[in-house]
């Protein structure tokens, strides 16, 4: 009886911790093309033989394994390789890749054997689905004073991992579970796993006091239900449903995605089966059938399907230079600048915007602070370019940020008070002149506290809901962030006059909580990134869906001559 309770506990759990929005999918599968152009030639009586070798970087150990290996082509110096690589890819991680070159000159499978190296290249995957067309030409170098050529590497997102599953079942005859009334059974679906566990990947409505259900139809990214293996063995689980949360188990039975794919047949009706009702009663046929009522599949647009056709994420900071950061000159204030260590802010602007300049072609990005007197009259301002250019707020890449940071840190006087509303209009105002799809904004505030202006806030967020647009929030310092949990929306979405919004559009994580005791500051990064990132791709492809636009096809990039007075593309003039 104990090991009953125990089972059906541990099976309670799977079922009630299951959260929809944050259920493990696997990640986007990306096949990776390779060519090289003008490659050293070693040989002496012929051309090189090249072979092309992929490594990966562990985020923790920051050791490179090697993740796989092109063919050989003999006798070329621009080959393309029909050996291509699948990779796992995480929009929220930076994965750094290297490529080495060799020139085969045996059969030996070990490198070292190989004299001939003839380049090498590092780059992330996202530069690589970032890049126009998703198509990445960088130069080989590694070896002194020689040209080794280009490489091009080439990624596309597999195809089944874009299809979207809709279904709908019911279900006759169900074991009554109730002592005063039908059974009130809903529906758990399990993706297997490749070491034999079942993970959780969706669960059904409860349908109230029925033996003979109907569900309603709902919609599953195929790569959830099986991560793109049609074989592989699907679980279902049928409950009654308890208002106490001990659900009473009716019974399961399997599929797989080749099955379901067949439609409403007799193939798609299962017997839901109690092997432990089985033991006790030498009678027991089954708890009842299930039957597949419909199923249709269509393929849906992916954030790399975005990627690739050429929309671009423009990535804007903003930092708090209120008082209460305490002053910088100061080792117990958050803007400390140790001569050793990265204060609390530089962290989080470099683990973010290290990922999320992938995604912008030209590297340039505004950077604002807000809550400072400003020189040379004090008077205070919440939207103050960083650089102290209010014509060119752009600074180049992340290391133009921060040196913008640590200057304005001497030339402006912490003050207050801490208003969001100012930075986030700033960014829709620019978000608002472009809804078609060819860019996406995304705001990094960076605060210490307490915010002033909520009202003013939650109005501009509702606003800019609208638009192609993201607010990540990361806070630092020991505060009570209760405010910034709100402006989050995951549970109650935010509402300004009694709008709401219409996306969940902002993200917030505490830094504190990223912290890694035994100093480990590159892989408490990392999953500080993971975790504000995760939910940019959802948040860009619901926007594309509300107006319905759809990826299209790149046309080939003409760039004309820039005129150095006039780039239309940073005339973004600050209101201060």
């Amino acid at each position: 009886m104990e090991g009953d309770v125990m089972d059906k506990l541990e099976a309670m759990a799977a079922v009630c911790d299951f959260d929809p929005i944050t259920g493990s999918i696997p990640a986007t599968k990306v096949e990776i093309t390779v060519s090289c152009r003008d490659l050293l030639d070693r040989d002496t009586f012929s051309k090189s033989d090249p072979l092309v070798v992929l490594y990966t970087q562990g985020v923790e150990t920051k050791q490179w394994r090697e993740f796989g290996r092109t063919e050989v082509i003999d006798n070329t110096l621009n080959p393309d390789f029909v050996r291509k690589y699948i990779l796992d890819y995480f929009f929220e991680e930076k994965q750094n890749l290297r490529i080495d070159v060799y020139d085969i000159d045996s059969k030996s499978p070990d490198l070292a054997k190989h004299k001939d190296f003839l380049g090498q290249m590092f780059c992330t995957l996202g530069e690589i689905v970032g890049s126009p067309a998703s198509r990445l030409a960088k130069p080989l170098g590694g070896i002194p004073g020689k040209k080794c050529g280009t490489i091009i590497l080439s990624a596309e997102e597999l195809g089944n991992c874009r299809d979207c599953a809709t279904m709908q079942f019911c279900a006759n005859k169900l074991d009554k579970k109730d002592f005063f009334g039908k059974s009130d059974p809903f529906m758990v679906f399990y993706r297997s796993n490749e070491d034999g566990t079942f993970t959780i990947c969706h669960k059904t409505e409860v349908v109230k006091n029925t033996l003979n259900p109907v569900w309603q139809a709902f919609s599953i990214p195929v790569r959830a239900l099986c991560n793109g293996d049609y074989d592989r063995t699907i679980k279902a689980e049928v409950y009654d449903w308890d208002r106490d949360g001990s659900h009473d188990f009716i019974g399961e039975f399997t599929t797989s995605y080749r099955e379901l794919s067949r439609g409403q047949s007799q193939f798609n009706v299962y017997e839901v089966f109690n092997a432990k009702k089985k033991i006790k009663k030498k009678r027991y046929m089954n708890s009842g059938t299930v039957s597949l009522l419909s199923f249709s599949v269509e393929a849906e647009h992916t954030f790399l399907d975005y990627i690739k056709a050429g929309t671009q994420i423009h990535f804007t900071v903003a930092i708090d230079f209120t008082a209460s950061n305490g002053n910088p000159s100061q080792s117990t204030s958050l803007h400390y600048m140790n001569p050793y260590q990265m204060n609390a802010y530089a962290m989080a602007l470099k683990a973010v915007g290290e990922i999320i300049q992938d995604y912008d072609s030209d590297k340039m990005f505004p950077a604002l602070g807000f809550g400072a007197k400003l020189p040379p009259d004090g008077r205070v301002s919440h939207e103050f370019p960083l650089n102290g250019n209010i014509d060119n707020p752009y600074c180049n890449g992340m290391e133009g940020i921060l040196e913008a940071y640590h200057q304005s840190l001497k030339t402006v006087q912490l003050y207050g008070p801490t208003n969001f509303a100012p930075v986030v209009n700033h960014v829709a105002s620019y978000a608002a002149t472009v809804q078609d799809g060819s860019q996406y904004f995304v705001l990094l505030i960076i605060t210490d506290g307490v915010i002033s202006d909520m009202a003013h806030t939650k109005e501009a967020i509702v606003k800019a809901a609208k638009l192609p647009m993201s607010i990540i929030i990361v806070g630092v310092g020991q505060a009570e962030f209760d405010a910034m949990v709100e402006l989050d929306g995951d549970d109650i979405r935010i509402s300004s006059r009694g709008k709401l919004a219409e996306r969940d559009i902002v993200q917030f994580v505490p830094f504190r909580d990223y912290m890694d005791r035994t100093g480990n500051h590159v892989l408490s990064m990392a999953r500080l990134a993971k975790d504000v990132l995760a939910e940019i791709p959802d948040q860009l492809i619901s926007y594309m869906k509300s107006r319905g636009i759809k990826p299209c096809p790149l046309q080939p990039a003409y760039e004309p001559e820039k005129d150095e007075d006039e780039d239309d593309h940073h005339a973004q003039t600050m209101p201060i």
